[in-house]
């Protein structure tokens, strides 16, 4: 009979049992194997590698494309809408005029913004529908809440203008001069040209013919120039010659002008 704790061989076997803590290679009991501590196989690091390598480059991807997002096409982008939109042209749409005396707006500009050969030109021609002397003041009072100063210099305008036919001021502010002619409509010009008015006392007078269709409103001319392009009331610090030059005068009695006496053979 067995004693109590004693080891049992199974039936039909002699081989002794192996213990529980030993491994196959029969190293004693304090041996582990790599799985039983949690280490993966050589082919699986390999693969984790691999996905840390094609994190960074997708990173690395992804940080370029937007740095050059940032530094090319944003730029490109603010500077092509820059140039095209003119913030003289849109200082000139906010201005706080009725809208009975901005009708049929066109702009026109020529030049560079920078000054680059030619300083940039505006030039806006605008509708109004009430007389040329209401809407000067629409437009002084909206001139001057803008920041405009009036300004009166020589050749402002350069030509009279009459009264029964216009008024023609000039402003500045900060580095811009600014035209304003306010004058007949299109309408009103082109029936005097066309004299569709007949002389008084003649039979079409008396009759009627030849009376213009109804004409009213004024015509709003703006023009637009850099200061620094503007020559009027600039006085020329180094003027240059002025007058003809005299011609030399020769002294007659520079002997080098008086002819030799042929002497006698």
């Amino acid at each position: 009979m067995a004693r109590a704790g004693a080891s049992v061989p199974p039936p039909g076997n002699g081989a002794a049992p192996v213990p529980r803590n030993a491994n196959a290679a029969g190293s004693g009991p304090l041996s582990r194997t790599g799985d039983e501590f949690g280490a993966e196989p050589e082919g699986s690091l390999s693969e984790l590698r691999q996905k840390l390598r094609t994190q960074r480059r997708l990173r690395l991807i992804t940080l370029t494309t937007l740095a050059a997002l940032v530094l090319l096409v944003l730029p490109a982008f603010f500077g092509i809408r820059a140039v095209s939109s003119d913030p003289v042209f849109a200082s000139l749409d906010a201005l706080s005029v009725p809208s009975w005396a901005a009708q049929k707006t066109k702009d026109n500009g020529s030049g560079s913004r920078w000054c680059l050969i030619d300083c940039r030109f505006r030039e806006r021609v605008t509708d109004s529908e009430r007389p040329f002397k209401e809407t000067t003041e629409a437009y002084t009072k909206a001139l001057k809440a803008a920041g405009w100063t009036q300004w009166k210099v020589v050749d402002c305008p350069e030509s009279p203008v009459k009264a029964e036919e216009g008024t023609y001021t000039c402003w500045k502010r900060d580095e811009f001069t600014l035209d304003l002619a306010i004058g007949l409509p299109g309408c009103a010009l082109d029936q005097l040209a066309l004299d569709a008015y007949p002389a008084a006392g003649t039979e079409a007078a008396e009759a009627g013919e030849g009376a213009p269709e109804k004409c009213e409103g004024s015509t709003v001319s703006i023009k637009v120039r850099n200061e620094i392009a503007d020559d009027r009331g600039k006085t020329d610090k180094k003027p240059g010659p002025v007058g003809v030059t005299p011609e030399p005068v020769l002294d007659e009695n520079d002997p080098l002008l008086q002819q030799p006496t042929p002497e006698a053979s």
